[in-house]
């Protein structure tokens, strides 16, 4: 595991990973004497599933994307960016929702990516996200599985690991509104 604040880089998968917590934290919000430890992974796609997400441009987005995590003071993990998807790893802190965190994130995102014109048109993540929550020992498990995401995906797609997860975790879920690529997008009236 990589000492507090180092980078892990793969060649291949360029994520960007923080050393878990060694335990508790104390919130920094106004609540006196709030320890927290919730561990979640949240993971979200490109509208429509495009590949919009260039290797060139991965490391670059996950690095905007740990700063709007900090600015939140919220704790990053790990953190990897696909060409369709992206999973986060946090310590999550109570001030403030996981959704309006979640929102933070990808409208900050969206803008950056927008602004600097990294792809033709306009870049937007589909709405929703999936969040995952886990122990303090399953995170050494999950920072792995994320930094091989490139290796999971020549075998699954991001579809089937999404339902995989829905259905581990027993999350109730309609596979009509599961994340689609474009070309299973039902047709516009």
């Amino acid at each position: 595991m990589a000492s507090s604040n180092s980078r892990i880089r793969d060649e291949t998968t360029l994520p960007i990973t923080l050393a878990p917590p060694a335990g508790l934290w104390k919130s920094q919000s106004t609540m006196a004497n709030t320890y927290t430890q919730i561990y979640i992974q949240v993971v979200f796609a490109v509208q429509d599933r495009q590949n919009l997400i260039r290797p060139e441009r991965k490391e670059e987005l996950q690095k905007y994307i740990t700063g709007i995590l900090t600015r939140q003071g919220q704790k990053l993990i790990a953190i990897h960016c696909m060409p369709d998807h992206t999973h986060i790893l946090l310590g999550l802190k109570p001030n403030v929702a996981l959704s309006e965190l979640v929102g933070d994130i990808k409208t900050g995102s969206t803008n950056h990516i927008n602004e600097n014109r990294w792809v033709r048109g306009r870049f937007s993540w589909q709405e929703g996200f999936g969040a995952f929550s886990y122990s303090h020992s399953q995170l050494s498990e999950v920072v792995e599985y994320i930094h091989n995401q490139v290796k999971h995906h020549a075998l699954k797609t991001f579809r089937e690991e999404y339902l995989v997860f829905l259905k581990k975790y027993e999350v109730d879920h309609d596979e009509r509104f599961i994340f689609k690529p474009v070309d299973d997008a039902a047709p516009a009236d």
